[in-house]
């Protein structure tokens, strides 16, 4: 089950030079006194759970007789010492449950406790509910109750949907591994269930129990470990032998874990969280007699949030209660029915954001499905909840709901007029954050492009909100783009007067005209500052605000000047204009940076160039920034030409910024200049600038796409440096020891440059062929590194690309997963609805077994090409294999009903696994709300039968009645068949989206 344990080596992969070795697990049995030493390290290596593991391993390791035959593991010293480690370590631990559960998986933590049910001397045979504890020695009770307590809080973890990341095996024969784990977890949750009545009687035994308890210690432990003749002499079985646990310690642990098993029962049993909330409050109130305790392991936040959900469920929630909590409030609101107090809520929450997205969601469906029911006048209601949480989200920077564009598709003007009370709302704080107001800009205008009448766009972009947001220039744009006419938005600034014109004004004190230096984007202002404070002292005001930065490249050449003046004048000028192209504006920028190419012109050509670049950076940047805003524009042919110029500017002594040339690079890749990257750039500078040799290979391999023939040898060119900069240089160094270490580094020096770099120049790319080229090619890297053919991600373009890799092992695997995560993610961010990379990222979090957010980007891949299931989905997009990955998505989540109505979806139904799908009963969907999207005569025949089988007349009904539709009879012309399918996978697509969306 377990990966066997090696001797000592050296330093793990990726771990630090010079790091001590690893202490082996047969070095504890050399050494009686190690053990102890070891745990009361600070950082022990191997950790305490991973010793546990290792010793537990090695003591259950199956023996081989001379017949070559498999025996079990012998019962001998070796392995009952190997045991005694295992559990003086969770003596160490306090038999923390919760440390316990963390860093062992269910196989490890029950043989463990059955191994302290064994040592403590529990009567074998008899099941736990049959002892009477009172009788017990000390140990041997306590060792009971921790077994049981393990035992029903294991039922309650592992009806969580999250799964726990336990410490895995090796990567040898790590599919075996695992799924023998899986079996071994699921044999053992089934016998837990099974007897979780008794172990529930037990406890609630216990707690009749007024005595205090022992539990082993490692004392104890080592007078267990002694010959029986020798040093035991029965003290391990005496009252007072042992970690002294209270009465109240244990009842606080105790009560705890009832409710928590309560609770968890409570779903089919409604008396339940009764009990449940009397278990919580008794720990409550024995926690307050507690104060603190070493012995007593609970999560005091998950402790209220039980206990507030209890009083929910019963209906015990005090008439002050709703004020107490956000959670408490919002639930009182909708039992009350306080629809408008609960929007009011909603819209507050915006501001001081207290309440988790999932929750205000979830709110959000409760209220949808009760319209759905035909409650009435929950539209209005429902319609609002929406736009608040889309405000939410967008305030946030996450993306916005498909209900949320829906509701753009037909808005009124009242509901344009409620967005924008919310939006103006959403941002009463005294000082909204820069992001936020930034993000509320970005909302505004996507709504304004969302909305089709071009009076309600006009009411948007009159309202002071987007008045006071959006710049005069963006607003501009955007209303003409609105009104579908072509404008030229020029945004050069207004040629400056000579600034060497500008008089100095009277001095006034220091400290006001330093203030006024700080806040001043005038440039003849600054200067006229600067003039006036030279006049009272002569010191370096370039100093004067720590925030003036200029890039490291500048600072020797800016500070020669010796003119005192004039060196602060071209430093803070520098700086502010920094300043300004960093927040996006760009026309105060362009006057700083003229102001300062007017002044250093006349005296150094080395800072007049300087200055020219850093204003063709500005271009740039303002340039893509319109860009990234929805302008379609293409550069100028000047800026264009200023650009290549750079690439190709060689000027000794020339202190150049990396940044620009790898702005530029990605401007021309941008703009699709593919043919001067790949044809006019001087070949000197692909070999000395690694920003133009990686654009040139981009550009040459997005330019002869789609042919593979043609592209195989640019790409594999890429692939090639791709490879180098996502590979680990290895370095064999010897020890203090003389021993030989194997140590590896992050970073490989073979590459063109470091992959933070690389990652950083990939950002700025927005040219949808050359993302998509790059997510192809890391898709497969990704593909050969994790050497999993059933679970591969999938992208376009893949067959240019090598299939194999000479050097495995010197590719940074979790560099290469963390890239392409990163990298769809981001290509989403810039277009949202491109259904390649949409699929792309759904696999990503397929293979990762994040099945929700799978299904998420599935159903949005095929949204986003039948304008929201209105027509059907391509067959290119909706594939065999993109829908068995819903299906089995669906599986992994217990909602089998969804299972089944996807089986239809495939080219040949699956009718075995659809069958099997509904033969299991515990499933998380609507079951038999989902009756009407089943089309197949033979899956509905099939319904019938189970429902009559298992006696379910009500479920029965409404497939026989789902079965009885005209438009289903097998004798329709398969025209008419073809419609009453095609209906139904609309309905039933529309109503996953709305599910999880």
């Amino acid at each position: 089950m377990y990966t066997e344990a090696g001797d000592r080596v050296g330093a793990a992969p990726g771990g630090r030079a010079g790091s001590p070795l690893q202490t082996s697990w047969f070095e504890f049995l050399l050494d009686g006194n190690l053990l102890e030493t070891h745990l009361h390290k600070a950082n022990p290596d191997p950790t305490a759970a991973q010793l546990i593991v290792q010793f537990l391993e090695q003591a259950s390791k199956p023996s081989v007789n001379e017949q070559n035959q498999v025996q079990p593991p012998v019962d001998n010293r070796r392995n009952r010492t190997l045991k005694l480690l295992a559990l003086k370590i969770a003596a160490h631990m306090r038999w923390d449950l919760d440390l316990l559960e963390k860093g062992l998986s269910i196989p490890v933590l029950n043989m463990l406790l059955n191994e302290l049910l064994c040592v403590s001397k529990v009567p074998p045979g008899v099941k736990h509910v049959d002892l009477d504890l009172s009788t017990l020695p000390p140990t041997t009770a306590m060792a009971v109750l921790i077994y049981n307590r393990w035992a029903i809080r294991t039922i309650v973890l592992s009806s969580f949907p999250e799964k726990q990341n336990k410490p895995g095996p090796h990567q040898m024969n790590m599919l075996n591994i695992v799924q023998q784990e899986k079996e071994m977890t699921e044999n053992i949750l089934i016998v837990l269930k099974e007897q979780s009545a008794d172990s529930i009687s037990v406890l609630e035994g216990a707690l009749r129990l007024l005595k205090d308890f022992y539990v082993h210690n490692v004392r104890t432990l080592d007078l267990l470990g002694a010959d029986a003749a020798g040093t035991a002499n029965g003290e391990t079985e005496a009252s007072t032998a042992g970690l002294r646990i209270s009465a109240h310690e244990l009842h606080c642990q105790v009560h705890y874990d009832l409710g928590g098993i309560y609770f968890q029962q409570g779903c089919t049993d409604q008396g339940a969280y009764e009990k449940a909330r009397e278990h919580f409050r008794q720990t409550k109130d024995l926690l307050q007699k507690l104060g603190s305790s070493l012995h007593v392991h609970l999560d005091e936040k998950r402790l209220a949030g039980y206990w507030n959900a209890c009083r929910a469920l019963t209906g015990t929630l005090g008439p002050t209660d709703a004020t107490v909590t956000p959670y408490g409030q919002i639930n009182g609101l909708i039992r009350t029915h306080n629809h408008q107090a609960l929007v009011e809520a909603f819209i507050k929450d915006n501001t001081s954001q207290s309440l988790p997205n999932h929750f205000r969601q979830s709110v959000l469906r409760e209220f949808l499905h009760k319209a759905q029911q035909g409650e009435r006048g929950l539209d209005d209601v429902c319609h609002q909840l929406c736009v608040c949480n889309a405000v939410r989200d967008a305030l946030q920077g996450e993306g916005l709901s498909v209900r949320f564009h829906q509701l753009l598709l037909k808005p009124s003007k009242r509901l344009v007029d409620f967005i924008l009370e919310v939006c103006t709302r959403s941002l009463e704080k005294d000082r909204p954050s820069e992001t936020s107001r930034r993000n509320m800009a970005n909302f505004m205008k996507t709504l304004c492009e969302s909305l089709e009448e071009l009076p309600l766009v006009f009411v948007v972009s009159s309202h002071k909100l987007f008045m006071e947001l959006l710049r005069e220039e963006e607003r501009k744009v955007l209303v003409e783009q609105m009104r579908k006419r072509s404008a030229t938005i020029n945004l050069s600034a207004k040629p400056l007067p000579s600034f060497y014109d500008i008089p100095a004004s009277a001095s006034v004190s220091i400290g006001q005209l330093e203030q006024q230096l700080i806040l001043s984007l005038d440039p003849r202002r600054v200067r006229q500052i600067l003039i006036e404070l030279h006049g009272i002292a002569q010191r370096p005001f370039w100093r004067v605000n720590s925030k003036w930065e200029v890039p490291p490249d500048y600072i020797n050449v800016i500070l020669g000047i010796k003119d005192h003046l004039t060196k602060d004048l071209v430093y803070i000028l520098m700086a502010k204009g920094l300043h300004c192209i960093t927040i996006k504006d760009f026309g105060h920028a362009r006057q700083l940076f003229s102001a300062s190419l007017e002044l250093v012109t006349e005296f150094s050509p080395r800072l007049r160039q300087v200055m020219l670049n850093e204003m063709l950076l500005l271009e740039v940047r303002a340039h893509e920034t319109l860009a990234s805003e929805g302008c379609r524009d293409r550069p100028p042919s000047d800026l264009v030409s200023r650009v290549r110029g750079y690439l190709e500017m060689r000027i000794h002594d020339l202190p150049l910024r990396q940044v620009v040339g790898e702005e530029c690079v990605a401007f021309m890749l941008n703009w699709r200049e593919n043919d001067y990257l790949t044809l006019q750039v001087p070949p000197p500078l692909v070999q000395n600038n690694p920003y133009i040799k990686l654009g040139q290979l981009l550009a040459s391999t997005c330019k002869e796409l789609p042919g593979p023939k043609e592209t195989r040898r640019t790409a594999k060119e890429l692939w090639e440096v791709v490879v180098q900069i996502c590979s680990m240089s290895v370095q064999h160094k010897r020890n203090s020891d003389g021993r030989l270490g194997l140590i590896k580094h992050r970073e490989s020096s073979l590459g063109i440059m470091q992959r933070s770099k690389f990652i950083t120049f990939i950002k700025k790319l927005r040219e949808p062929l050359v993302l998509t080229s790059l997510i192809s090619l890391f898709v497969r890297l990704h593909s050969i590194v994790r050497d999993d053919i059933v679970n591969e991600v999938t992208a376009e373009h893949l067959t240019i690309w090598p299939s194999t890799l000479a050097n495995l092992q010197a590719v940074d695997v979790e560099a290469v997963a963390v890239t392409v995560k990163e990298l769809v993610s981001y290509a989403l961010t810039l277009n949202p609805n491109n259904q390649s990379w949409l699929i792309t990222q759904a696999d990503i979090y397929f293979v990762t077994s994040q099945y929700s957010a799978a299904l998420h980007f599935y159903l949005q891949a095929g949204a986003v090409c039948s304008d929201f299931f209105t027509r059907p989905v391509p067959p290119e997009v909706y594939t065999d294999q993109v829908l068995k990955r819903m299906i089995k998505c669906c599986s992994m989540m217990n909602c089998h009903t969804q299972v089944a109505v996807l089986c239809q979806f495939l080219r040949e139904v699956d009718y075995m696994t659809a069958f099997k799908a509904l033969q299991e009963q515990n499933g998380h969907d609507a079951m038999d709300s989902f009756y009407d999207y089943i089309w197949d005569v033979t899956i509905l025949e099939y319904l019938t039968h189970i429902h009559h089988k298992r006696g379910e007349s009500e479920k029965r009904q409404i497939a026989i009645k789902a079965i009885g539709q005209a438009e289903l009879n097998t004798s329709n012309p398969e025209e008419v068949l073809q419609l009453a399918a095609q209906k139904r996978k609309k309905r039933f697509l529309q109503a996953m989206a709305k599910l999880y969306f």
